[in-house]
């Protein structure tokens, strides 16, 4: 098998940390092996595949010889150097939001649309929680999909360090520093800044990236995103209308024969997705599947996935695996 040599990029943070877990458990093959992140972190160092590599600055000439670069340094850094990486050779797929709107880069859940990663050597990694939602919708688009609306229950991780922080010391009995109000005492209808139409920014990350995943630029979604008193793992739950009447059990036979689903749906039993079920893991579960008793042709259901790995390293390694298995790297 060949061997690519591949670059962390934001190797420190907590989804770059992921990557290098992730590319361990999934064997990926590597020759090389580089780490990069800000001038203050040159010099730790990590074990990774029983090798030990030390943290490197993040250049211009650090990219020069490689195939493949995993990015989560953060926007900013990802628009100076992504696209000086890609200059180079490189394949490279970020994980924020800076590339995920154009048109001229592919958005891609391996699952779904791993063909839109050919667009350009730059590719986009979802948002978090719109990657665990378009999987199981993607097994649903041949009933006809006319509406979608969302409402996810966030955890602190998906907020990075500061968040996860912000938990444990307002559990402690301290004031919030990060949010806006105690997340261990309530749940907060709030990610990222509100927009003029009333949005934040989360919400219609979600709106717009549905569309170009799914390929339905026209389709209707609205979504309210809200952050929860826990540590990892989100949770959307999803109402869809379609074109047509349908029954449940068609419903589940299309999720059963969707790759990345796993379905946890006997609520007399008390299974259904839960954050202890998805935490470690690279499925998405999916559960609470029922007929919509408000609207006609309409399915309600909630899903559950690893914000962390799923909704970030793992989303971004499976990208680059499936390239591999079709020759497309």
């Amino acid at each position: 098998m060949k061997k690519y040599n591949v670059i962390i990029a934001g190797a420190t943070g907590k989804v770059g940390q992921t990557f290098l877990k992730v590319i361990e458990e999934y064997n990926f093959p590597i020759n090389e092996l580089r780490l990069l992140a800000s001038a203050r972190s040159v010099g730790r160092e990590f074990t990774v595949l029983g090798k030990t590599y030390q943290v490197e600055e993040m250049t211009e000439s650090a990219f020069d010889g490689f195939d493949i670069a995993f990015f989560s340094a953060g926007g900013d850094m990802s628009k100076k150097f992504a696209p000086v990486a890609s200059a180079k050779g490189v394949t490279v797929i970020d994980n924020s939001s800076a590339w995920r709107m154009d048109d001229k880069i592919g958005l891609v859940v391996p699952e779904i649309n791993i063909e839109d990663s050919l667009k350009n050597k730059i590719i986009a990694n979802p948002n978090c929680s719109t990657i665990q939602s378009v999987i199981p919708l993607n097994a649903l688009k041949p009933f006809g999909i006319r509406q979608v609306n969302y409402t996810t229950y966030q955890a602190v991780s998906g907020s990075g360090q500061k968040g996860s922080t912000d938990l444990e010391r307002t559990k402690n009995g301290e004031a919030a520093a990060f949010y806006p109000h105690n997340i261990s005492d309530t749940v907060i209808p709030e990610i990222d800044a509100f927009t003029e139409n009333g949005y934040t920014k989360e919400e219609m990350k979600m709106v717009n990236e549905t569309r170009k995943i799914l390929h339905l630029p026209e389709l209707p979604v609205s979504a309210t995103c809200v952050r929860v008193p826990i540590a990892n793992g989100h949770g959307v739950m999803i109402q869809v209308q379609f074109d047509q009447d349908f029954e449940l059990s068609e419903i589940k036979a299309a999720f059963k024969n969707q790759e990345g689903i796993v379905i946890l749906d006997n609520g007399p039993a008390h299974e259904y997705p839960t954050a202890t079920v998805a935490n470690g893991t690279d499925a998405v579960y999916v559960g609470r599947i029922r007929k919509d008793l408000a609207i006609k042709n309409s399915l309600l259901f909630f899903c559950y996935a690893d914000n962390i790995r799923k909704g970030a390293a793992s989303n971004a390694v499976q990208i680059a695996v499936k390239m591999i298995e079709k020759g497309m790297l």
